[in-house]
């Protein structure tokens, strides 16, 4: 019954959520904050593909930018190739995801078996391998200078494009809650936690791995389409280090493990990242607004250690612990025969 009413409080929490979400172009009637929430449902989606690898697995890429660039990058030439229609647009989707499973299950296969930091420089290597083609293969690329195109007709109004994310950062956050609620999911935590014990129990554990990289992989294509569309135009910098920092970043300050914590994580640095950057046209000393931004990471860190969800989370479960507790006896409890009893 308790578990009853506990989900059914979370389902109403989230149901208040996306009408308060709906509701909001309307409410804050601003151009600007319109395509700030939408970067934000962007890189919510982005971070959440990274959770599932970092928190979910255990395993720490430096290399998820090359997926999100394959989504973008595949978007941004098939709609200048042929029509902006929003058929080729939905088109470009599947075959940058398509494109994206491919790679991240080759990828898996080939540097899955490393353990650790051996692993996270190798996927930086790919990534980085990725990035050398897309800067001299000028004749579809179009290099370091990147390329504008045409966005479907429909997506000209910005609310419209504001719902379409919204959508897709919906429709994601529950498949994924799915995945990592299934048994393929609980395997993936026990991989995290000890996948020596876990390849003991008869798991296949380097499958387990590769089809957390694909689930990721995919999905961080799917944000990085919609990202070129937000933009209407694509470069090399869509797989720099940089992206893969970002979704680093909002998976950790947002809370590892828990994929409500990347959507709060993008939140919270799209917002600073908007704000503090902002503040240099008034105030000279934001010039060097990056070294606030360093300066929040900081202070998030050692305040929020577990990320801001995390945090919460086992401070809530703390107070429930203490309210829980029974009273202690009032009479006295005998020290030594009858003390296995009560223990």
């Amino acid at each position: 019954m308790r578990h009853e009413k506990y989900f059914s409080f979370k389902n109403l929490t989230f149901l208040i959520i996306i009408i308060a979400l709906i509701f909001f172009p309307y409410v804050a009637d601003s151009r600007t904050l319109t395509i700030l929430m939408t970067q934000i449902f962007i890189f919510s989606i982005l971070a959440m593909s990274y959770d599932i690898l970092l928190g979910y697995t255990g395993i720490v890429s430096f290399g998820h930018a090359m997926f999100f660039g394959i989504g973008a990058y595949t978007t941004a030439i098939l709609l200048s190739t042929y029509n902006n229609t929003m058929m080729i647009f939905l088109i470009s989707i599947i075959v940058g995801m398509i494109f994206a499973g491919i790679v991240s299950f080759l990828v898996g296969l080939l540097t899955l078996r490393l353990k650790s930091h051996f692993f996270a420089m190798l996927t930086l290597a790919i990534s980085g391998l990725f990035l050398v083609v897309a800067e001299k293969w000028r004749t579809v690329t179009k290099g370091n200078d990147g390329f504008t195109f045409r966005a479907p007709d429909v997506f000209r109004d910005r609310v419209i494009f504001y719902f379409f994310v919204l959508v897709c950062l919906v429709v994601v956050f529950l498949v994924l809650r799915r995945f990592v609620n299934s048994p393929l999911g609980k395997v993936l935590i026990a991989v995290r936690e000890n996948e020596q014990r876990t390849r003991s129990l008869g798991f296949r554990t380097l499958h387990y791995k590769v089809t957390a990289s694909v689930v990721a992989g995919v999905v961080a294509s799917l944000s990085g389409s919609l990202y070129a569309i937000s933009l209407r135009f694509v470069n090399t910098s869509v797989m720099s280090m940089d992206i893969t920092l970002d979704a680093l970043l909002m998976t950790i300050i947002g809370g590892v493990g828990t994929l409500i914590g990347p959507i709060v994580g993008s939140l919270v640095i799209e917002t600073a990242q908007h704000y503090l950057s902002g503040l240099a046209n008034d105030y000279p000393i934001f010039e060097r607004w990056i070294i606030f931004f360093g300066m929040l990471y900081i202070l998030a860190v050692i305040f929020f250690p577990k990320g801001i969800v995390g945090t919460v989370y086992v401070k809530y479960l703390t107070w429930k612990s203490k309210k829980a507790k029974p009273q202690l006896p009032t009479q006295s409890v005998p020290l030594v025969k009858d003390k296995e009893r009560f223990e």
